[in-house]
């Protein structure tokens, strides 16, 4: 028999985001739905495709424009990002050096990196050693949200 856990991390502030992570203890009650507006890419960058799904969230994870997508990829697994999790976004157009969100790049393909500002344009850095950074120009991006939280569902087999 295969059993179903889903696990919620909290994104505690000024951390890095490898260290950020606190698990909450939710109870049914204190979930809401928020939009799953599709996937994000944490390797190369996908094609932005957007669905008409919702997630169940904590409720201390939610704010006014806060949306959640499906992660496609590794490159985020060094910051305890994973292949199927699924990450609370909060819409945001811009971010801090060094921090952690969702870039649409080129109007067309979106991706979950830290994102670095540097004399030739922005680093979007993965936290996987084993990927490369891309580099881009400022004009070729558009930050879309800051991570907050991350929904984790686990099976496990009796």
């Amino acid at each position: 028999m295969t059993e179903v856990t889903t696990c919620y991390l909290h994104r505690r502030p000024n951390l890095p985001l490898a260290q950020a992570w606190d698990e909450l203890e939710v109870a049914p009650g204190d979930l809401v739905d928020i939009p799953l507006l599709g996937d994000v890419a944490a390797g190369l960058p996908i094609e932005a495709c957007a669905t008409q799904d919702s997630v169940q969230a904590p409720a201390s994870m939610v704010r006014r424009n806060t949306y959640a997508l499906r992660v496609r990829g590794d490159s985020m697994i060094d910051c305890n990002i994973f292949d199927g999790d699924v990450i609370i976004i909060e819409r945001s157009e811009s971010a801090e050096n060094g921090e952690t969100a969702v870039v649409l790049i080129n109007q067309q393909e979106v991706t979950l990196k830290t994102l670095y500002i540097e004399r030739s344009g922005v680093r979007l850095q993965p936290a996987n050693d084993a990927m490369p950074p891309i580099f881009l120009k400022n004009s070729d991006i558009q930050v879309l949200g800051m991570v907050m939280g991350v929904v984790r569902r686990t099976a496990t087999t009796h």
